[in-house]
């Protein structure tokens, strides 16, 4: 059988980021890009987390990030702190800048639910996440051999 799995997935990705940003440039939003939101949605669901976190949820490496974040702090989006109990770690937080974002960024997302998922059942929509889920935690778990 032949498997095309993982060219679908990068393929939907960039046709994903694509649209992404042109919903963004029709919105008018430009404080901040596709993977930005990435990590603002991180950020919307749990403030005052270490880079590695955000690294880690977002898929992004460290080293991608941290240029990004610089970006993110230059334009008032986010801070960072260095951990009072592990010095070691900076942790994010945004500010009431990026807070304020937050609904802009949600509408993006839906709407790209939409497309993503237009002319799918509930039914239907409920198996793909599942699915995708699955695909995310085998990619998660995988070990060079």
């Amino acid at each position: 059988m032949k498997l095309n799995g993982g060219f679908l997935v990068s393929k939907i990705k960039q046709l994903g980021d694509r649209i992404f940003e042109r919903i963004l440039a029709e919105r008018g939003i430009e404080a901040f890009n596709g993977a930005q939101g990435r990590i603002l949605y991180v950020l919307f669901q749990e403030d005052g987390v270490p880079i590695k976190t955000v690294s880690e949820k977002c898929g992004l490496a460290i080293t991608s990030l941290t240029t990004m974040l610089e970006r993110m702090e230059r334009s008032g989006l986010i801070l960072r702190k260095q951990d009072s109990v592990d010095k070691r770690k900076t942790l994010l937080f945004l500010t009431d800048k990026a807070r304020a974002l937050e609904k802009d960024y949600i509408a993006v997302s839906e709407e790209m639910g939409d497309i993503y998922y237009q002319g799918f059942t509930e039914e239907e929509v409920r198996a793909a996440e599942e699915y995708l889920d699955r695909i995310r935690l085998n990619l998660e778990r995988w070990q060079p051999k």
